[in-house]
């Protein structure tokens, strides 16, 4: 034979670590069994034991396929905490963009709240300064009644100077409308009945009054019929329950709207006197 020439090996092939393993625990557990055995058959009268060649079983382990599951199942782990991970930072976000709006809500409340304060301070300051300018005016007219600008008309009232500022305004109203129809229920401008003559010559100082003749029998403050003044009201029946009101003229006489058969009139007050007298301006 050439010295050269290939010389087959027989060496077995080398098993794997986990095979080798496992082949030496079965091993071990076969030769326990057979010392065990032997000692039992020790004996003279045992009969001998034939010679008996076991063959090693093989476990065949597929350790890939476990790998595999552990890596696709820590995968998975991964991905749902991922999943869990996005929808906390949603929530989170959500929670802080809410509290954000309630907090510029609150903040916009706050601010309306404020511009109507001003709004209606500012009007209180309106109105304070024309109950202002009223005073002044009737502090004025009853200065020239004191200095002998009064007469008696021979009703027991007296008759005041000619009307000036806010009191000219609601007589001058009152007196064009002489004439007009009376319609129950009617506010103008070619008809009125007698509360809603009231109401509109006063509308023309700037003066707001409640639309029926009750309310405004006492919608101010009460003055004798011997001390009446221009603009004052004059109203017939209970303060507070009127069934007709109408306006002082000044000289002793009012402006009305009577009934559907008068319509509007200017009349002395002993044509038909009045129960008693309010005073706005």
């Amino acid at each position: 034979m050439s010295t050269t020439a290939h010389i087959p090996s027989h060496r077995k092939p080398r098993r794997s670590a986990s095979k080798l393993a496992v082949r030496a625990g079965v091993a071990g557990g076969v030769l326990s069994t057979l010392a065990m055995a032997g000692t039992a058959s020790a004996s003279p009268s045992a009969e001998p034991v034939a010679e008996t060649t076991l063959e090693m079983p093989v476990l065949n382990l597929d350790l890939a396929a476990e790998v595999s599951s552990a890596v696709t199942t820590a995968a998975e782990n991964t991905r749902a905490a991922a999943v869990e991970g996005e929808l906390t930072a949603q929530e989170e976000s959500a929670r802080t963009g809410a509290a954000a709006e309630a907090k510029k809500a609150k903040e916009d409340a706050q601010q309306k709240a404020d511009a109507e304060k001003k709004v209606q301070e500012e009007a209180a300051r309106k109105a304070e300064a024309e109950r202002a300018n009223r005073s002044t005016a009737r502090a004025s007219l009853s200065t020239k009644s004191s200095s002998g600008s009064t007469s008696s008309d021979g009703s027991g009232a007296s008759v005041a100077a000619p009307a000036t500022g806010s009191a000219a305004a609601i007589v001058n109203f009152a007196r064009a409308q002489v004439g007009k129809a009376y319609v129950m229920g009617g506010t103008g401008p070619s008809s009125f009945d007698c509360s809603g003559l009231v109401q509109a010559a006063y509308r023309q100082a700037g003066i707001s009054l409640p639309r029926m003749s009750q309310a405004q029998s006492s919608a101010g403050t009460s003055v004798s019929l011997n001390a009446l003044q221009p603009g004052d009201i004059l109203y017939w029946g209970s303060k507070g329950s009127a069934y007709h009101v109408a306006i002082y003229v000044g000289g002793g006489k009012f402006v009305g709207a009577q009934n559907p058969s008068t319509g509007i009139v200017e009349r002395n007050l002993s044509y038909d006197k009045p129960t008693g007298a309010v005073r706005v301006l």
